[in-house]
């Protein structure tokens, strides 16, 4: 019979399902789940408001590692702003988002003067929303973005008043 100062074999088994319980991977908790969510939820996770895409998004792909996102339109999407500039969608709109910035944009065109420019950049800053062509960009309060235009009228639909975008155009080279 064994003495209580003598040291025993410890058992192992103890420390092989703590190691186990450590490299098993516990599934992640999502924040929400992308297959539950509308492109129009998915920026607002952004902190974007939903008036920076148009009502005919039918569909989007998000790489929420990268942040790269795809977003789809059940076709070209074209429109006006009271006093102010055309737009284009193109059926698909794609670029990386952050917190606050929209980069690498492609399918979203603007009309300025004469000419279509891309819009390749959109960052938010406070209560502002700032769009980029690249060489210039225009500044619009986000309280203009809170509703999404429709293709074809904008804003402009079914005799209604205009919801937003009128304001000062802030411009700034870059």
């Amino acid at each position: 019979m064994g003495s209580l100062l003598e040291p025993r074999p410890m058992s192992l088994m103890p420390f092989i399902c703590l190691i186990l319980l450590c490299l098993t991977p516990f599934p992640a908790i999502p924040v929400a789940d992308d297959d539950t969510l509308t492109a129009y939820e998915a920026l607002q996770q952004y902190d974007f408001p939903v008036g920076i895409i148009p009502k005919s998004i039918v569909g989007y792909d998000l790489d929420r590692s990268t942040g790269k996102f795809s977003a789809y339109l059940n076709g070209s999407c074209s429109f006006s702003l009271v006093d102010s500039y055309q737009l284009n969608y193109e059926r698909t709109i794609t670029g990386y988002i952050s917190k606050d910035k929209l980069t690498q944009l492609k399918g979203v065109t603007v009309k300025v003067f004469i000419f279509w420019v891309n819009i390749i950049q959109v960052v938010r800053s406070g209560q502002e929303l700032e769009f980029s062509v690249g060489i210039a960009s225009a500044s619009y309060p986000i309280e203009n973005f809170l509703e999404s235009p429709q293709c074809g009228c904008g804003f402009e639909c079914d005799d209604k008043p205009s919801k937003g975008n009128e304001g000062n155009l802030l411009v700034s080279a870059t």
